[in-house]
C-alpha cells in the first residue's frame, strides 16, 4: 500500500482526535507527509473515525492531484497541501474543532502567552484569521498565512490547526493549544491572566528545541 506508515498513522490520530475530546463526529481532518516522495496522506471526508481503515485514507500531490484511494479527499486538502509546500518544517497536520480553542476563535481572540505550553506553537502566541468558509481557497491561505513562523492558528468561527515536523508534535501541538486556549478561558472568566514576558518565552522556547525524546 503506497504511504502505509503515514495512512496508519492518520487512522490512528484521528480516533485520538474523538478519544482525547478535540473533536466531535467527523468533525476535524489530519494528514501525513512523505517529503521524499512529495505525497501526503489525508483522512477521508466525512468518515466515521472508528470505521475508517488505513485504505480509506487518500494520498495526494502537492499539486492536490489523487494519487490512490477511491474516497474523496478532506474538504480541507488545501489547507494542508499549501503548509507542505510554504513549510520544509512540516511533515503532519491537525486540524480540530476543540471546544476551548473554537470558543477563541468564534470571540477573534489571539491566543497570548499566559501558559508556557504555549511553546508547542513555535512562539509567544497563537494568532486568530478572519473568518472564511470551510474547504475555500481563501481559507487555506488564511490559514498558511496565519501559521507564518508557527505551529498552530486559531481560524476565526471555524477551529484550530496545528503542525509539525512530525505527527506525534503535531498532535501533540493541538492538544497542549487546545488546554492553553481552556486555561485562557477560565482565567478571563475572573480576572486578566498573567502573561509571560518575551525574555520568559525566549527561554522556553529554546527550552523546547531539546524538549522530549529526539530518537
Amino acid at each position: 500500500m503506497l504511504l502505509q506508515r503515514e495512512r496508519e498513522l492518520v487512522v490512528e490520530h484521528c480516533r485520538m482526535l474523538a478519544t482525547h475530546k478535540l473533536t466531535k463526529g467527523t468533525g476535524g481532518n489530519i494528514s501525513a507527509l512523505d517529503r521524499e516522495k512529495k505525497l501526503f496522506a489525508i483522512s477521508p471526508s466525512g468518515m466515521d473515525y472508528f470505521v475508517m481503515q488505513p485504505e480509506d485514507v487518500v494520498v495526494l500531490d502537492l499539486d492536490g492531484k489523487n494519487v490512490d484511494g477511491a474516497r474523496t479527499p478532506s474538504s480541507e486538502m488545501d489547507m494542508h497541501r499549501l503548509l507542505y509546500v510554504d513549510r520544509e518544517d512540516i511533515n503532519a497536520v491537525v486540524h480540530a474543532h476543540s471546544t476551548f480553542a473554537t470558543t477563541l476563535a468564534c470571540l477573534h481572540w489571539s491566543l497570548p502567552a499566559l501558559h508556557y505550553l504555549i511553546g508547542f506553537a513555535g512562539g509567544d502566541g497563537v494568532r486568530c484569521t478572519p473568518y472564511a468558509p470551510f474547504g475555500s481557497p481563501e481559507l487555506a491561505e488564511i490559514a498558511r498565512d496565519g501559521m507564518r513562523g508557527r505551529y498552530a492558528v486559531l481560524l476565526g468561527n471555524h477551529g484550530l490547526l496545528a503542525a509539525g515536523p512530525n505527527m506525534q508534535y503535531a498532535f501533540n501541538a493541538a492538544e497542549e493549544i487546545e488546554f492553553v486556549c481552556e486555561l485562557h478561558w477560565r482565567a478571563k472568566s475572573v480576572g486578566d491572566p498573567v502573561i509571560l514576558s518575551e525574555e520568559d518565552m525566549n527561554v522556553v522556547l529554546e527550552k523546547f528545541k531539546t524538549y522530549g525524546q529526539r530518537a
